[in-house]
């Protein structure tokens, strides 16, 4: 996986590299101390610099510009099997059941066949919710909107949240927030704070604006990352049978060997 910048490693690398290489010689080169001070603070902000913008890049969108096989992009690592789309919804949708048509196969993310989810017309605000067969670990998302503006421009995500709508959007706090680019191809991932991201039984997807459009249309929604074993409907089942039930257990009698219920 490679970031938006395909020559920062390199050039970071290298200018990283270049101010080590005068660090040390600084130890063994006798130079004036004004000398050895100048130098030494622009080795040191370069040296800031570089670690800074390694740790930013963690955050910034990645790019999908490769085969699969050979990538932790594999189906394997694809929640989309794990989405639980007969459940999905979403609310200012103008064609009613539209959004589950944007889940599907990364391969089949530029094909529209199936329909777009696009919001009613001069209200770009779209919310999306997505349930999950079981608990899952979201580690990044991918979105593929429309072309002329169309594009969602801002993403909120919530977890665990059901029924949240446009009022309790606008005063719940996100569990993260994105400003996202226009991602025709759909090579772009967004990365999650992935420590936010456990244990996820449903996700509630907030776009709020769009890049000009007077609609916001959405064509693809990726999700990656891992799943549990067990399915949610299993889990609430053991929970259901680990409760007792009065009318499942009986005693017998202190009189007489007949049944009475426990209480």
């Amino acid at each position: 996986m490679h970031h938006i910048d395909s020559q920062f490693y390199v050039t970071a690398f290298s200018s990283f590299s270049k101010a080590e290489s005068i660090r040390c010689r600084l130890s063994t080169t006798d130079y004036r101390g004004s000398e050895i001070l100048g130098i030494s603070i622009a080795v040191q902000i370069l040296i800031a610099s570089f670690h800074l913008q390694r740790n930013q890049a963690k955050y910034m969108a990645c790019v999908h510009d490769h085969s699969c096989e050979d990538h932790d992009c594999s189906s394997d690592w694809s929640l989309y099997k794990h989405i639980d789309i007969p459940k999905v919804s979403a609310l200012n949708e103008a064609v009613t059941g539209s959004a589950k048509s944007v889940f599907k196969a990364w391969e089949q993310r530029l094909s529209s066949s199936e329909g777009i989810l696009e919001s009613n017309d001069g209200d770009p605000e779209l919310i999306v919710f997505i349930p999950f067969t079981s608990d899952v670990k979201i580690k990044s998302i991918s979105i593929v909107g429309g072309a002329d503006g169309t594009s969602p421009s801002k993403m909120r995500a919530f977890i665990n949240r059901e029924g949240i709508d446009f009022s309790d959007a606008q005063s719940m706090q996100a569990i993260q927030e994105w400003d996202l680019a226009e991602n025709l191809q759909g090579l772009l991932e967004y990365q999650t704070r992935y420590s936010r991201f456990q244990g996820v039984g449903n996700l509630t997807l907030h776009f709020t604006d769009n890049h000009g459009g007077d609609t916001s249309r959405i064509q693809y929604i990726g999700l990656k990352g891992e799943a549990t074993q067990l399915k949610r409907d299993v889990v609430a089942t053991i929970v259901y049978e680990l409760m007792p039930n009065p009318s499942d257990h009986k005693a017998k009698s202190e009189t007489g060997g007949g049944m009475s219920h426990v209480e």
